[in-house]
Order: structure tokens, then C-alpha cells, then sequence
């Protein structure tokens, strides 16, 4: 659904570890270790994209008080996000650096709970703009069978090594080898620019009311 400010310059990740993760994969054209995170290792990769999302246009509209966004957003990763931890396919940099919540074919996010949520967290005069943007996420979201990628981010001190692109390959070369597309919503034109190197290609805008715009993108296997 939502991308934070992603890497701008490949470089060579810095060489810090995290003992907690064990399981990393070698990805192509970088160093960035790669680690698979389960439940247990919620609370931490939560924490890492609360600090990637922290100046992220469309996630600041919708919790713009410091304490709202502080208070809310994790449970919205939580209800968001959340199944991509049970699945297996969430992953994270080691040490934390950075996370990608991905759903593999099949799996979406509740929108029920969504809902609600969005009924109690968010100011009163902007839910029918979130609302509206629901239903136009509804409308560009690709039918066919696809990966999900429904939040990605990296931390704010930790931009620049390349750990955007390492989790997003983390996937895209499995629909490359499984002939799947990709699915991702771009939350600021910046994030546009960085998806269209890995493949992606923006299908339309969505928008409404004073609401920032937000840019659904699709990657055909390649």
C-alpha cells in the first residue's frame, strides 16, 4: 500500500549485525543481509518503519499530531501488514535497518479491521477522504494472482546503501522465476522514480479531497 522514502544511492551495507537474525539471503548486486521476519521479530521491524514513514506525505495526512501518529500507525502496520509475518514473507535488514511487508499470491489485508481503525484513529473530517481512497485502491488493485508489497521502508539514518532495492528484489526475483507481477502503491513521486528502476510502471492516481496523491505501480515478470 505505502512506501516510505527509499534508498537514493546504492552503496555497501556498513558490516553491523544482528544476532536475533539468523536466516539471511545473498542478494544480487548488493551486501545488504537479508533476514526473514517472523512474529517474534514484530515489535522490531514495527519500530523500524514507524521511523521510515515519519515524514511520509500520505501517512502524515492521516495521523499529521505527532502523538496520533506515534499512537496509531504501529497498530496500522499491525492490521495492514500483519499477515505477511505469518506467512513467512516479511522481511527485514539486519539490525533492523529497514523492512518489507510482503503478501504472496492469494493474501490481502482485512478491510474490516482497517476500518475501524481508521474510524477510531483518524480525525473525523478526513475519513470520508480516506474512505474515498479505499475505494480507489479497490479499483486499481490488479486482479490477477501477484505479490502484494504493502509497506516497505528503510530507516531515515540508514538511506542511501541500497536496502530499498535489496527487499525489493528479495521478491522480484521470485516472480521473475514464478511469471508473476508485482503490485505496490507509491506515496510520493520520489518513490515513483525508484520503482520504475526495478521494473515497475504507475497505472493511474489516486486522490481525494486535500489528500496527497498516491501512485499505484505494477511490474510485469521480467
Amino acid at each position: 500500500m505505502f512506501l516510505a522514502q527509499l534508498d537514493r544511492v546504492s552503496n555497501h551495507h556498513n558490516g553491523n549485525s544482528n544476532k536475533q537474525l539468523h536466516s539471511h539471503v545473498a542478494i544480487e548486486k548488493t551486501l545488504a543481509p537479508i533476514a526473514t521476519a517472523t512474529i517474534a521479530h514484530q515489535k522490531y521491524v514495527t519500530a523500524s518503519l514507524v521511523l521510515a514513514f515519519i515524514n511520509d506525505p500520505i501517512m502524515r495526512w492521516m495521523y499529521p499530531d505527532p502523538y496520533q501518529y506515534l499512537a496509531h500507525f504501529p497498530r496500522f502496520i499491525e492490521v495492514f501488514g500483519g499477515k505477511s509475518f505469518l506467512k513467512k514473507t516479511a522481511y527485514c535488514i539486519d539490525g533492523y535497518f529497514g523492512a518489507a511487508l510482503w503478501f504472496p499470491p492469494g493474501v490481502e489485508p482485512d478491510v474490516e479491521p482497517l476500518i475501524k481503525l481508521f474510524e477510531q484513529s483518524i480525525f473525523k473530517f478526513d475519513r470520508a477522504d480516506m474512505f474515498a481512497i479505499l475505494e480507489q485502491m479497490e479499483h486499481y488493485h490488479i486482479k490477477e494472482s501477484h505479490w502484494y508489497l504493502s509497506l516497505i521502508g528503510v530507516d531515515p539514518t540508514q538511506q542511501g546503501k541500497g536496502y530499498g532495492s535489496a527487499l525489493i528484489q528479495q521478491v522480484t526475483t521470485q516472480c521473475d522465476r514464478d511469471r508473476l507481477p508485482a503490485y505496490v502503491e507509491a506515496s510520493k513521486p520520489a518513490n515513483v522514480l525508484f520503482y520504475e528502476r526495478h521494473g515497475f510502471q504507475a497505472i493511474g492516481t489516486i486522490q481525494a479531497g486535500k489528500s496527497p496523491s498516491i501512485f499505484p505501480m505494477v511490474r510485469q515478470p521480467q
